[in-house]
């Protein structure tokens, strides 16, 4: 299981480190207000982008995972991403 550290960068921004297997990748995200209260729930800003990249990392190496983009690009690649974040 890939370890995933998620540091606040600013207003809607994060920093996100994806390490496993001897080698890391590093992401930089945004996520809107809108986003965050539709979408994360009842959980910290922090603990909805590392549970989105959990999903992410479950479905592609992290070396797929895009360097830089915002949480509401997800759905594009992954039609299921908003009806299983939610859960």
């Amino acid at each position: 299981m890939a370890e995933i550290s998620v540091r606040p960068a600013g207003e809607g921004r994060f920093s996100v480190r994806v390490e496993d297997v001897g080698s890391a990748t590093d992401h930089d995200v945004t996520v809107s207000p809108e986003d965050l209260a539709r979408l994360g729930g009842r959980r910290t800003p922090d603990a909805f982008i590392r549970d989105c990249f959990e999903f992410l990392h479950a479905r592609e190496p992290k070396e797929s995972i895009l360097p830089s983009f915002d949480v509401s690009v997800i759905g594009r690649y992954f039609p299921e991403f908003e009806r299983e974040i939610v859960r």
